[in-house]
Order: C-alpha cells, then sequence, then structure tokens
C-alpha cells in the first residue's frame, strides 16, 4: 500500500507501565514501516538526543549521586523532551519521516502527576511548554496487570543481566497509581489513544496496532 500524499510524516507514541511490551511493539512496527518503504524515525524518553541521554542517566541510573527531588525530575523530564521535540521530532515531520517515540509527555503526567501526586492539570501545563503542538497523532498504550508487568520485567533483567532502573525500583502502589493514570488519560482524550490489551499474546497486538497505523495512513492519504 503507498502513502506518498503524506506531507507531513505521522507522530506515534508507545505508553505502558514496566513490562508491558511497548518497547518491543515500538521496534516491530518502525521495521514494519521501514519495509513498505516508509522513511521512521525512532525516538525514546527520555533521552534521544546528547543531552537527552545525560538527562536519562541521571532519571534512570542515578549518574548524578545525589538524592533527585520530585521538582527536579518533572523539569528535568521536560528538559529532556523539549530538546527532542525541536532536535529530532519536528524536523522529522516537517521532512515527511513517520516518528515513533517510546514514552513521550503522557508518561511524565502518568508517572510523575498521577505516581508522584503532582498536580495532574499543571504537569500537562509543563508539557505544553515541552512540547508546543508536537502533539502525537496516534498513542497505542499497552495496558497491563503490574504484577505481570514485573513478571516480565524480571524475566528481561535474569535474561540481560541487568538490574532495575530508579523508576523500576519503586513500591508495586506507585506503579498501580501510574497505571490508573495512564487509563485516565486514555479516557480524556478517546480519539488519540488506542488501549490496548498488553497481556494478549505478542503477534496479536503486533498485528492490532499495524491494522490501526495502516488505516490512519490511508485516511490521510484519501
Amino acid at each position: 500500500m503507498g502513502y506518498s500524499k503524506v506531507s507531513r510524516g505521522l507522530f506515534i507514541t508507545f505508553e505502558g507501565p514496566e513490562g508491558s511490551g511497548k518497547t518491543t511493539q515500538a521496534r516491530i512496527l518502525i521495521e514494519r514501516l521501514k519495509a513498505a518503504g516508509q522513511d521512521v524515525v525512532y525516538a525514546r524518553e527520555p533521552g534521544g538526543t546528547a543531552t537527552g541521554e545525560l538527562i536519562r542517566g541521571i532519571l534512570q541510573h542515578d549518574t548524578a549521586g545525589e538524592t533527585i527531588y520530585p521538582e527536579t525530575e518533572v523539569f528535568l523530564f521536560a528538559a529532556s523532551r523539549s530538546q527532542l521535540v525541536r532536535s529530532v521530532i519536528r524536523p522529522a515531520l516537517a521532512r515527511g519521516a513517520h516518528v515513533i517515540c517510546d514514552r513521550f509527555a503522557d508518561s511524565t503526567t502518568a508517572y510523575q502527576g498521577y505516581g508522584r501526586g503532582f498536580d495532574v492539570e499543571q504537569m500537562i501545563a509543563i508539557n505544553d511548554l515541552a512540547i508546543a503542538d508536537t502533539v502525537p497523532d496516534r498513542t497505542f498504550l499497552l495496558d497491563v496487570d503490574i504484577s505481570l508487568g514485573f513478571e516480565r520485567l524480571a524475566a528481561r533483567q535474569r535474561e540481560l543481566f541487568v538490574a532495575s532502573d530508579r523508576i523500576e525500583r519503586e513500591a508495586r502502589a506507585f506503579h498501580e497509581k501510574v497505571r490508573q493514570g495512564y487509563l485516565a488519560l486514555a479516557a480524556r482524550w478517546p480519539g488519540r489513544f488506542d488501549v490496548l490489551d498488553g497481556s494478549r499474546p505478542p503477534e496479536e497486538v503486533t498485528e492490532l496496532i499495524w491494522s490501526k497505523v495502516q488505516d490512519v495512513l490511508t485516511q490521510r492519504t484519501a
């Protein structure tokens, strides 16, 4: 199927609790789009730029070696996002490339807003400042029970010989708040979110995502 009429690229984000499978599905979608002859750019949060990767080290791997206060955490995520939007995402979309992003602004609202207890409307305002009008065309939320997600996470850590990062080490109650926060965001913006059952076999989730992406691209080129 050809999508040559698309002038601006499609911006798709993947969200979900730990162990939901979002990173795997994002990478599969990228490979499928590339196989279809599409120009695709992968991005991740926090990170995706030299500045963002330094911030990622602080936020996920404690590279600063000091306590990170919740307010600092919020603004570090926003700073990384602002850099990513302006140096990677916007230029790619402008040239017609599709951008697939592993986490974006909704993550901060879910984790720091609903999870940490920051005012959600304030979090959305901070995100708006960081991204301006660069809003995803589609957000795939892979919803999964927290217990299952952490079972998957533990299995991956054993396989790759890696330890839990700073966010993964948070209490299960925190992660449950994050999950419910994601579902609240999906209810708030149903036109942008697709909530998918992350407990289903990965192959089924892959096909469902591919079908939905094809539908969006077809609508834009009609």
